[in-house]
């Protein structure tokens, strides 16, 4: 009997304690980050140069054009009439930008698009030999684009760190002192933030062309690092 009046209370008091217990344990919720709409940012730009030799060299010769072995210039036609120096590239470029999110930013997948002014490379070549162009220069060039594409992020609440990814697509145009032209280009990169702050590493590539002095294209691949604010 003793042994029965026992059983019976601690079922007793188990049963008042497990509706406590599992409200004390659906009462921690951990809390969302709040959305941010808005990221602004300064750029820092590396920007490589890739199949230069085909464009804009082969553009602006109108001959094929190979990379010189030991020579004082850097490319020549492949009829060897016309030996070809870069004078300058300059690699480092800055930027800005200010990325817009319709749906909001806090975790999980959304839709950005982004804006940018982008300073392009200063280029100088010379050409030497018989039917040589002139010399070749696109000095004080800018490309103003815009693009759509995904972000992912995982931010924390307050000043938790988070971090983020994104891929986009988009269109631009190419002001410089030599005349206007047109790009498309994609990009792609991740970082990680703090709050507002954040830092971003990113690869572009830019197919770029031209009109003067005759038609031509070059591909700019700036390697970005950037730091943003967002609200």
């Amino acid at each position: 009997m003793n042994l029965r009046r026992t059983l019976l209370a601690a079922l007793f008091v188990f049963g008042f304690a497990l509706p406590s217990t599992a409200q004390d344990a659906q009462i921690y919720v951990p809390e969302k980050p709040r959305r941010q709409f808005v990221t602004v940012s300064l750029d820092w730009l590396n920007t490589q140069r890739l199949h230069f030799a085909s464009h804009p060299l082969e553009d602006l010769v109108g001959r094929e054009v190979a990379a010189a072995q030991l020579e004082e210039y850097d490319y020549r036609t492949r009829d060897e009439q016309i030996q070809i120096d870069v004078v300058e590239y300059r690699k480092r470029n800055r930027a800005a930008s200010v990325a817009i999110y319709p749906l909001g930013l806090s975790v999980g997948t959304t839709l950005g698009i982004r804006g940018s002014i982008e300073e392009l490379p200063t280029i100088r070549v010379n050409f030497e030999g018989p039917g040589a162009p002139p010399p070749y220069e696109l000095t004080d060039a800018r490309a103003y684009d815009i693009g759509a594409g995904l972000y992912v992020a995982d931010r924390s609440s307050g000043w938790g760190l988070g971090s983020q990814a994104f891929v986009i697509g988009g269109i631009g145009r190419v002001k410089s002192d030599q005349g206007e032209g047109s790009r498309i280009f994609a990009e792609g990169g991740g970082g990680l933030s703090v709050g507002p702050f954040g830092v971003q590493l990113a690869v572009k590539f830019a197919w770029n062309k031209m009109k003067d002095p005759v038609e031509h294209r070059f591909l700019t691949v700036p390697v970005t690092l950037r730091g943003t604010l967002s609200f």
